[in-house]
């Protein structure tokens, strides 16, 4: 596959977007080679102790008025709760096309954490009602898919599509954790999402764990029948 460069103003020393402003500069430079479908791809769910993990691939129009459009959409780790959810909606009806993947935690076990990676994005992209140009991914190539792509090292913080990818992978899994908190009260997994929070680990002391748990993390190694 013939590697595809960052626009130069994207290269190394140059200046980039801060933290708390994705733009749309990455996906501007691809349209304008006739890349008109260019999918952002993230997760959520890494390095939490239970639940699963959750991939995400956005496509948006590249037409006028994107832009403006999504001002103010933020990586998903810098927006409220309820700003998350208005942009879920916001991105579903911007979007022209939005992939997700939910790999449970058994899964995860079985195959390792880099696979199950792999495998969320993967079924995320194959989810998208079209088959992308290009795909912009954070921090991590696409190994299955014969897409053209970059790995945008914090691609969440200055790309739009994957900060858009972001946020519908945080509330997909939000959501999917609070199933679990009304099956599971006593973990509170609506509090912490499943990480290793001092309650959650003083929870764990107190329970062990239950079927939702990645029995391949530490510190649950230990319990692993």
């Amino acid at each position: 596959m013939t590697p595809v460069a960052e626009p130069a103003s994207a290269a190394p020393g140059a200046s980039r977007p801060t933290a708390s402003t994705p733009t749309l500069e990455h996906e501007g430079w691809l349209w304008d080679r006739g890349l008109r479908s260019v999918a952002g791809v993230d997760e959520a769910g890494r390095g939490a102790l239970a639940g699963p993990l959750v991939a995400a691939a956005v496509v948006f129009p590249s037409e006028a008025g994107i832009e403006a459009a999504l001002d103010g959409l933020r990586d998903s780790k810098l927006l409220t709760p309820a700003a998350r959810e208005a942009w879920f909606d916001r991105i579903q009806a911007l979007a022209n096309g939005v992939g997700v993947a939910v790999i449970p935690a058994d899964l995860l076990d079985r195959v390792g954490l880099a696979a199950a990676g792999q495998m969320a994005f993967c079924r995320a992209v194959e989810a998208l009602p079209c088959r992308p140009d290009f795909i912009l991914a954070d921090a991590y190539r696409l190994r299955g898919v014969a897409v053209p792509q970059l790995a945008l090292i914090h691609g969440d913080a200055r790309c739009a599509t994957v900060a858009a990818a972001s946020v519908i992978a945080k509330v997909v899994r939000d959501r999917l954790l609070d199933d679990l908190h009304r099956r599971y009260p006593r973990y509170c997994f609506d509090r912490h999402r499943g990480y290793a929070t001092a309650a959650h680990r003083a929870a764990l002391e107190a329970h062990g764990p239950c079927p939702e748990h990645r029995r391949s993390y530490a510190p649950l190694r230990a319990e692993r029948p």
